[in-house]
């Protein structure tokens, strides 16, 4: 099978996604390489705020929005770990720039300055990520487990969580209802 960069794009589980992790979830790509593939959820919020994770890491807390911030299910992999998708993509310490807007962040620095009101315009918090082996991703789409698209960063960013996996599917001009429980290949 032919290689596909599928960085800046994003996975939408299809109606058959067994995996429960993935189960009608929007996955952001932030990573797609010989190596592998990293990407977030960016469709499940968790019962835990951005002020409530900072409180359990030791980080205080002056600006008040961290308390309305939700936190997101990133992934199956190192769910004890944070990650900020952000925008801008700023200077931090540890961050992978995904795109010239958006950045993935991972280094303490990032969640100290939103603590006081001084980080990105623009975040979303995950504990843990999605991970795929070399050839793993590419399979999984020959398999027709997900479909594909460019991503956008007002779908991450301004719109609720609930709206971001139709949002995306209206990027594609395509039903969610409408697609088949079992696809297949011509």
């Amino acid at each position: 099978m032919q290689s596909v960069n599928l960085t800046h794009h994003f996975l939408i589980a299809m109606p058959n996604m067994a995996d429960p992790h993935f189960s009608k979830t929007l996955t952001y790509i932030c990573e797609h390489n010989e190596q592998g593939a990293l990407g977030l959820v960016v469709n499940r919020p968790i019962d835990m705020t951005l002020a409530k994770l900072l409180e359990q890491v030791s980080i205080p807390v002056a600006a008040k929005q961290c308390a309305s911030i939700p936190v997101h299910f990133g992934g199956p992999v190192q769910t004890d770990r944070g990650f900020v998708l952000h925008d801008p993509v700023g200077q931090w310490q540890s961050t992978l720039a995904i795109s010239s807007e958006i950045g993935l962040t991972t280094s303490k620095d990032i969640l100290q300055a939103v603590a006081c009101g001084e980080g990105p315009h623009q975040i979303l918090v995950t504990l843990g990520y999605a991970g795929w082996a070399p050839g793993q991703i590419e399979y999984e789409l020959a398999q027709n487990a997900w479909l594909t698209v460019a991503a956008r960063r007002d779908v991450i960013f301004e719109l609720a969580a609930e709206q971001r996996f139709a949002a995306a599917m209206d990027l594609l001009g395509v039903n969610y209802a409408s697609l088949p429980e079992n696809a297949g290949h011509a």
